[in-house]
């Protein structure tokens, strides 16, 4: 079983690596451009197994993508290269269009193109976010897989036409694909340009902790590795084409989420003052969506599958986990 993983070096794209070569009889080849937000540390010592590859790569290069497809003749592709940032999705739109549109485009096509040569189980597992929903209201019910694309920042909005992208090669080629939407993702190796380890590095250094608006803001967390099982579990669909969100049912407020996170770090690393006092509440963001969060009774029904992470004992495993290697997320965070 041949697999392809674009962005392979992000943190959702890292973990989904790690979780792979756990199984056996696996070639698995990843492509990553190398970006600010790469993180070759997340797979230190994987180089070394002789069913792992990685070859640097720029989905935004059309014969490169076609090169790497026609020979590797991938079973799987799994497509996470994507810029993710909000914020500066909002400063600068354009590398979002180029990457997240342009870019699975071209993914795309090589399939298109290289069809005929691929494996007969091929499957297009494209990842996606649940942003392409827009925002909800504190008392609406969790957006479905059926749900109105409703996308509010340019970030969104790239991601939400990769997903129609991916449906429309689906009908017209004949690409089976599955196209899923997750919600907010935590854990180890994110980049400290997120809201949980940005936090984390910000009280450890005894910075200012900025907080968006009044901090009201709702997300549901689920843990990375949690999704990366996901994400395998999905692949194995016998469907020509499904939507499925994946979420972890585990809604919290900003400001409850950082209060967590001081609250943790006041018990275990106590300073003169406590870290709460850290928080500054600044001008909200644009366009801020208000609340995020998915039903994944889909997935949860047709693989029996549940996260195993809950979200208090994640989010302590994972401030752990940066106190560990906080001068590896100060490196990052200076890049």
């Amino acid at each position: 079983m041949r697999i392809l993983i674009t962005g392979g070096l992000g943190f959702i794209g890292s973990a989904l690596i790690r979780e792979l070569l756990n199984h056996a009889n696996l070639e698995i080849m990843n492509i990553d451009k190398c970006s600010y937000a790469s993180m070759p540390e997340a797979l230190e010592g994987k180089e070394n197994q002789e069913n792992y590859k990685f070859e640097k790569i720029d989905i935004t290069n059309s014969h490169d993508v076609n090169k790497i497809i026609s020979t590797f003749k991938p079973n799987k592709i799994f497509h996470l290269a994507a810029e993710s940032h909000v914020d500066r999705s909002i400063d600068g739109p354009e590398d979002f269009l180029q990457t997240n549109i342009m870019g699975t485009f071209n993914i795309l096509e090589a399939v298109r193109n290289n069809l005929s040569n691929l494996p007969a189980d091929f499957i297009f597992i494209h990842v996606s976010t649940d942003e392409v929903y827009g925002s909800l209201q504190m008392d609406e019910p969790l957006f479905v897989e059926s749900s109105e694309y409703k996308p509010n920042s340019p970030y969104s909005a790239s991601k939400a036409s990769s997903d129609l992208l991916v449906r429309a090669w689906n009908k017209t080629y004949g690409i089976r694909s599955v196209i899923t939407n997750c919600s907010n993702n935590y854990g180890p190796w994110q980049n400290p340009e997120k809201l949980i380890p940005k936090t984390i590095m910000n009280a450890l250094t005894e910075n200012h902790i900025p907080i968006y608006g009044k901090g009201i803001n709702i997300r549901d967390w689920l843990h990375v590795t949690d999704h990366a099982n996901a994400l395998i579990e999905v692949s194995k669909t016998t469907q020509n084409f499904i939507k499925y969100n994946i979420g972890a049912n585990q809604e919290m407020t900003n400001i409850d989420l950082v209060k967590l996170i001081c609250n943790y770090l006041d018990e275990k690393m106590p300073g003169s003052s406590s870290y709460l006092d850290l928080i500054t509440y600044v001008e909200d963001r644009l366009g801020h969506d208000l609340r995020y969060a998915v039903n994944a009774s889909k997935l949860a029904f047709d693989f029996n599958y549940q996260p195993n992470f809950l979200l208090t004992e994640g989010i302590i495993n994972t401030i752990d986990w940066y106190i560990d290697n906080l001068e590896w997320v100060k490196s990052k965070a200076t890049n």
